[in-house]
């Protein structure tokens, strides 16, 4: 009986949470001892205070050090940062983290992001969407499409496997897809060969998720690439 009760409603035993309690005293300590450290520095500790808070399903602060962490990010420019606190802000479920989801997509394929963070927040959209859903589709394909520019060569093959995997699990629930042949079709069909079509229809799939939620000016964004 004993160790029914040490056991937590999310998963978490109770030597588990209790280790990550002191994981989390002893980061929020260093945090607030932390001088003269730049403001991205200072964002990458939030940042993992914000995973530990999630895990610990204190869900509505792990936002709040989440969302200081992608305001210092964008700042600076670390694309790379500003995604990961998407992805902790999507994890926290509060009422912006869908709309924080697609900012991080939108981020995460704009610019030069690892490919398997980016893989990872498509997978998001993936989960999000209806599997009759273009939606799931188009995000499938980008992530093999991301994965084939940005993947170095010791990981290109094995990510690779997985995007390809995602695209037949994605096809599959959507028109019922079995075999290559009808992979085929279903590429063809859908116009998910041509990165100029399908990048685009993705960039109206994350609109439609972030609405008027935009934290930041996308043109202006754009211009440091220019």
């Amino acid at each position: 009986m004993s160790e029914n009760i040490g056991e937590i409603k999310d998963g978490l035993s109770e030597s588990e949470r209790l280790a990550l309690q002191k994981h989390l005293e002893e980061k929020l300590l260093e945090l607030g001892s932390a001088q003269g450290i730049t403001p991205l520095a200072r964002a990458r500790m939030q940042l993992d205070i914000a995973e530990i808070l999630n895990n610990l399903e204190r869900k509505t602060e792990a936002w709040d050090f989440a969302r200081d962490a992608f305001d210092a990010a964008l700042n600076n420019d670390a694309w790379q940062d500003a995604v990961e606190a998407c992805n902790v802000l999507y994890q926290s479920e509060q009422d912006y983290s869908i709309a924080a989801l697609g900012m991080g997509v939108w981020l995460a394929v704009s610019f030069p992001v690892d490919p398997e963070l980016t893989l990872a927040m498509l997978l998001h959209i993936v989960d999000e969407t209806p599997p009759n859903s273009d939606g799931a589709a188009l995000a499938a394909v980008t992530a093999r499409y991301v994965i084939d520019l940005r993947a170095s060569d010791d990981v290109h093959e094995s990510q690779g496997f997985l995007a390809n995997n995602l695209i037949a699990m994605v096809a599959g629930r959507h028109s019922n897809v079995r075999d290559q042949a009808a992979l085929d079709k279903w590429l063809d069909r859908l116009e998910l060969r041509n990165p100029q079509i399908f990048l685009p229809r993705l960039g109206q799939v994350v609109d439609a998720i972030v609405g008027d939620a935009w934290w930041f000016e996308r043109d202006e964004l754009r211009k440091k690439f220019d």
